[in-house]
């Protein structure tokens, strides 16, 4: 969607690249302090049921498109398990890294895949998060099933954990595409 902005703008191509470099950083960095906050307030139960990390990729996807994205999902794990190492306690665990790499990419290309059409109508945020979403689980239980010999987790562990979590998505599945509608109602002028 923001490309589509920039573009209607005139927007240079280094101002392109500025804006879409200055709103990752931004979002990476809300996926490493979101989980903080969510496990002071409510503990690690907490984070497993409200997927704090989820949310701005989502965001990341509808707005940025599927390349930036898909950087913002990848690296927003491995940021927040370098920096929170650093801290004494690794977020994501070291084991869980890998697969939350591959769902966070996942996340961010799916929803980035609508964001054409989400400059078309806002409406399209809806499906991009649900998509994104369904998509995103099923790649890291997949690779769980594939991987279950070499890995501490079992098809049944992350089964439950998604389970638990239907809420968070639940949540997100709502929140962003009315954040992403908002955000194009402000950035998106119809009557031009």
């Amino acid at each position: 969607m923001l490309e589509n902005v920039l573009s209607r703008k005139n927007a240079s191509i280094k101002t392109k690249i500025t804006v879409k470099t200055l709103l990752s950083v931004g979002l990476i960095a809300l996926a490493v302090v979101l989980p903080q906050i969510v496990h002071l307030a409510l503990g690690q139960p907490g984070g497993v049921q409200l997927l704090p990390m989820y949310l701005p990729v989502l965001i990341g996807g509808c707005l940025l498109g599927w390349r930036w994205a898909l950087a913002v999902g990848a690296l927003s794990p491995v940021v927040s398990y370098l920096l929170t190492s650093m801290m004494g306690e690794a977020m994501p665990a070291l084991p869980r890294l890998p697969f939350m790499i591959a769902e966070l990419a996942v996340f961010a290309l799916v929803s980035g895949l609508f964001s054409k059409k989400i400059y078309q109508n806002g409406l399209w945020a809806f499906p991009a998060v649900i998509l994104a979403q369904l998509a995103g689980r099923a790649v890291f239980l997949g690779l769980v099933a594939i991987f279950q010999s070499v890995t501490p987790f079992t098809v049944e562990m992350i089964w439950s954990q998604i389970l638990t979590g239907w809420v968070g998505l639940a949540i997100q599945a709502v929140i962003v595409p009315l954040l992403i509608i908002g955000l194009r109602a402000i950035l998106v002028n119809d009557h031009d």
